[in-house]
Order: C-alpha cells, then structure tokens, then sequence
C-alpha cells in the first residue's frame, strides 16, 4: 500500500497494508527489545507500550499524522537501571509518567513562546555533550555484560567473548555492507548471528521457552511516585526531546511534507509526551520516535501513516504471545554485550556529532567551560544531594549545562586559544 508522496491518513483491513506493517515492527525490534532487556523491564510489556504509545501519537496529531512508530528510547537506560535498583521498578515507572508530563508541559510552553524557546533552553552546546556522556556513562555496563562470568554462568570468559565478538562483528558487517531494509536492522542481525552462535556451542537455557504458554497477558506494573526518583529522572528528557526535533524534520524531508510547521512541535511533542506517560502506566521503558523505521519509509516509499497503526497493532499482539517473551528471556548477556559496545558508542559519537554539526565552537571560552563542567559532573561520580532527592550522572550534567548556558555571559573577544 505504498504512496508516491505523502497524502495523509489512509487505514484500510487489507492483508497487503497489515504485511508493510508487520515489516516495519521488523526494523524496529531489535531496538525496542533491547532497552527492557537491559534494564529488567518486561520486553512484551515494551511491544505492549510501543503499540498503544504510536496509537497515542498518532490520535494526538490526527490533523496531520506523520508516518512514524514510537517505541523504547535508548536515551533513557542508564536512569532506568538506576531508579530500578534504588526505588524499584514501580517508582521508575512514576518517573517515567512524570518525564512524558514535563514532555506535555514543554509542548505547552512551544505553542505559548515558539519554538525558539526551547534552542535558547536547550542549544548544541548543552544538547551534545549530554547526549554524549549518555553512551559514555553506559560504556562499563556493556563490558560488564560480557565479562561477569561467575561460578553459576553456563559459559566460560573465552566462550563470552566469542559470542559477544562476533555479534559485534556481523553488526558492524551488515552497518557497513548491506543494502535496503537489511541495513535498518543490523541489532536484529547481529542477535540472531550471536544467538546461533550460542546455541551451537550450548550456552543457551531454552527451558523458559518450553514452561511459557502460547498466550499470556504481560507483566505489567502500575507506577507509584517516589520525589527523589521524578527528580532523578526529568533533566535526562532534554535528550530525548532534542532528538524528537531532530526526527521530526527528517521524516519531513522524507515524506516532502513540513509536520514542523502541521501539526506543528508542539503537537507532535505533546504526542510524544502522551505516548511517554501511558508506557509509565503499564511498565515500559519511555517512548520515542524511530529514526529506523523512517529509514525504512525512506526506502519503501509507505508514506500512508495507516501502515504504523497495524505497526502497533502488530506490537500489541505479540506482547500477548508468551513464548516470543520467553525467547527473548533466552538471549544469553554477551550477545547484549556484544550490541552494546558498539550501540553506546555510537550514543557517545552521536554527541559529538551534535557539536560538529552546529559547528560549535570549542576555541570559545564560555563553550568550553558548558562542555568539560557537564562532562566532568555527569562522569565524574559527582553526587549533589538536597536531603529530598540527590542528582548525579547525565541529569546532574545536564542541569549543569543548563544553568551555566544561562548565567554565563556571551565572550566577546577569545585570546590564547
């Protein structure tokens, strides 16, 4: 069911426009699995929330819907990890309501101030290196997931680091060589090349997968609210919210349709943020927009927003299929490990990218000093604590960066760099 050009919403019950959808969750599961299996969160309650989030989106911007699906956000792992071990996995999930509200309320101030209000809060100079100490911060997580052998593991280090080398491997292969809808999923293949590695050399359980059922409602979780964990949580939206921005234009350079300018930032975000607050409901990791799926648009020429609804409806669907969630149990750490090194890579040079791109200019003394103080505060271990909540790593830098792109007056004249 594809379109020549973008010609707004058209849903129809054919097998055909059911199938182009199916192919989209494709290219996105991968990615969407992955953040709840990092960080304890139940992968079909994910596939549940990335459903009904894109729904939520897509009923939020029905004036103009752009053709694209919502679902777990990368930005989001580190704190996750953190508010799960410290408060819980029900208060992370309060938090995680609490981020796609301040999402709502940022969508407000954008349709009160324009746009502009959100570059002067948040510009490169901010956005970058919080980006950038993301993938930064998270870069022991994935050695660790390759190296944590113990007694109680069915695998030897030398096997571990086979299995996560090679899942590295046929990843970057298929990054750097592979053509069409193959290169949108090279997480997917680098797991599937990782996981039959896995199983020939018998490292895999596959006990879970024979005790699970065919049909089973997701675990899901209702949310509560700790202060210290909404607190903990919020500054790590600047991210995420920035990248919104950044997809939003591609897909309109792709589908030659302005959604900047209809349904506008301050709807789309307002989509986002609903989309965001329902996962929080139901246990799953916040949501954002897909820069893989508008790849695959890209190179399908699907412009018809109706395709990313049988998406979610696909995704709903498999959320209640048990021994796909089972399956997912099954995939052995190193081969995560394995994604990881280069996925929190490519978070930290996406960063910098941030940096290059806006051609910020690190011979100026004022964006020195943004730069190196929110890298040194969100790396460092700094911990600030108010006796009602504390803030360390990515939120504590980029609460820094805020503050100081704020107070620090423009340098009028650099000497000696």
């Amino acid at each position: 069911m594809k379109q020549t050009k973008y010609q707004g919403y058209d849903f129809r019950f054919s097998p055909k426009q059911a199938l182009m959808g199916a192919q989209f969750l494709f290219v996105a599961f991968g990615a969407l699995v992955i953040v709840p299996i990092l960080t304890g969160l139940n992968p079909s309650v994910a596939l549940f929330t990335a459903g009904v989030g894109t729904i939520a989106f897509q009923v939020t911007t029905s004036k103009n819907i752009p053709p694209i699906f919502l679902a777990s956000s990368f930005a989001f792992i580190a704190p996750l990890q953190f508010c799960i071990n410290q408060w819980g996995v029900s208060a992370a999930m309060g938090a995680v309501m609490a981020t796609g509200l301040f999402y709502v309320f940022l969508s407000f101030l954008i349709r009160i101030y324009g746009e502009n209000f959100l570059h002067k809060i948040l510009p490169p100079v901010v956005v970058g290196p919080v980006v950038a100490t993301i993938g930064l911060i998270l870069a022991p997580a994935a050695v660790k997931m390759i190296m944590s052998v113990s007694e109680k593991s069915i695998y030897t280090q030398s096997q571990a680091l086979l299995v996560a080398f090679v899942t590295l491997f046929f990843t970057i292969m298929v990054m750097m060589l592979a053509k069409g809808l193959f290169r949108l999923i090279p997480i997917l293949i680098g797991i599937a090349a990782g996981y039959l590695l896995s199983y020939l050399i018998g490292i895999i359980d596959f006990s879970p997968i024979d005790k699970a059922t065919w049909l089973n409602v997701p675990n899901f979780v209702a949310p509560s609210f700790e202060l210290a964990a909404i607190l903990f949580m919020l500054p790590i939206a600047i991210a995420p919210a920035i990248e919104h921005i950044g997809d939003m234009a591609t897909i309109s350079n792709v589908a030659k349709e302005d959604f900047l300018k209809n349904p506008g930032l301050k709807t789309t975000l307002l989509g986002d943020g609903i989309a965001t607050s329902l996962a929080g409901m139901f246990g799953g990791p916040p949501n954002t927009t897909y820069s893989e799926v508008t790849g695959a648009v890209s190179i399908t020429k699907a412009y018809n927003p109706a395709i990313m609804t049988w998406t979610a409806i696909v995704a709903i669907i498999l959320a209640f299929v048990g021994k796909l969630g089972a399956v997912l149990s099954t995939i052995p750490a190193p081969v995560i490990g394995g994604i990881m090194l280069l996925l929190f890579g490519i978070i930290a040079s996406v960063g910098i990218q941030i940096l290059i791109k806006n051609q910020v200019d690190l011979a100026d003394p004022r964006n020195v000093i943004i730069v190196s103080l929110i890298f040194i505060f969100a790396i460092g271990g700094m911990i600030i604590d108010l006796e009602f909540t504390s803030f360390s790593g990515v939120g504590l830098g980029a609460i820094v960066g805020i503050i100081l792109n704020l107070l620090l007056p423009k340098t009028r004249h650099i000497e000696g760099y």
